[in-house]
């Protein structure tokens, strides 16, 4: 098990970014997994600027694979007064593999305050629940897990997660990493489980400024209605140990088989 924290305080600064290895742990398959290339991202990013206001959104393309040492470039599109948009870059030596838009924005005030985000639907991990963690030469052996299966549609996942190694991290950076944590939905519909799925596209909007939970534990949501011709769409969710949404997203999926 490698911290995140490790790699990013192993990188070395370069005047747009800095450059950091990609540990074979974090791998899944023949790329690094996706939470940990967009985390990277995302720590770049917050360096362009020592005032940018809280995270809110991101777009994030995963463009092709990444592995072993990587170059992580960001660069400022436009601040305005009250949000800052924030490009970042992550290549290894087969060349772009992540491309990141993110946007900062800044509390404003408001007339309109509305909530209808749904609670958590299951409680957090007590004593005595059943916590497995992943492979230890796959991503997975970097989280504890604890997954439910009852009331479940066939291409929908609900499953406890959490960082084994969180000291160091910013609040955000560690949400990001988590928050990609499932398999794609569409891989439950699989009669061979072998199949191999990529993400292609992530969309992720942040329901607060400032994302945190109790013992490292979000609960991770994942569902797709639709999956044909290859491709899926799935929507996403991250609440906190308190029950409480932080995060709301959508991929598209690649199916090869």
């Amino acid at each position: 098990m490698t911290p995140l924290a490790d790699i990013l305080s192993q990188a070395s600064a370069t005047d747009t970014g800095f450059t950091t290895a990609i540990p074979a742990d974090w791998m899944q398959g023949r790329t690094a997994y996706g939470g940990l290339s967009a985390a990277l991202a995302l720590d770049a990013a917050k360096q362009i600027e020592s005032d940018l206001p809280p995270l809110r959104s991101a777009q994030i393309a995963f463009i092709g694979p990444l592995a072993g040492k990587v170059t992580v470039e960001a660069s400022k599109l436009r601040r305005g007064r009250n949000a800052a948009f924030i490009q970042a870059d992550v290549t290894s030596e087969a060349g772009l593999g992540l491309r990141a838009t993110f946007c900062f924005m800044a509390a404003l005030s408001s007339a309109i305050r509305h909530d209808a985000t749904p609670r958590a639907p299951i409680t957090p991990p007590g004593k005595g629940a059943k916590i497995y963690t992943g492979p230890d030469e796959f991503f997975t052996g970097n989280f504890n897990f604890v997954d439910t299966k009852d009331g479940l549609d066939a291409a929908e996942w609900l499953r406890w997660g959490r960082l084994r190694a969180r000291d160091g991290l910013d609040p955000t950076t560690e949400l990001i990493a988590v928050a990609d944590g499932l398999p794609p939905a569409a891989f439950k519909l699989a009669e061979q489980k072998q199949t191999p799925l990529s993400s292609l596209t992530w969309i992720i909007n942040l329901l607060t400024p400032e994302p945190t939970t109790r013992d490292g534990w979000w609960l991770l949501s994942a569902k797709t209605d639709s999956a044909h011709d290859g491709y899926s769409s799935q929507r996403m969710a991250l609440w906190n140990a308190d029950g409480e949404q932080v995060a709301e997203a959508m991929q598209g999926v690649a199916i090869f088989g």
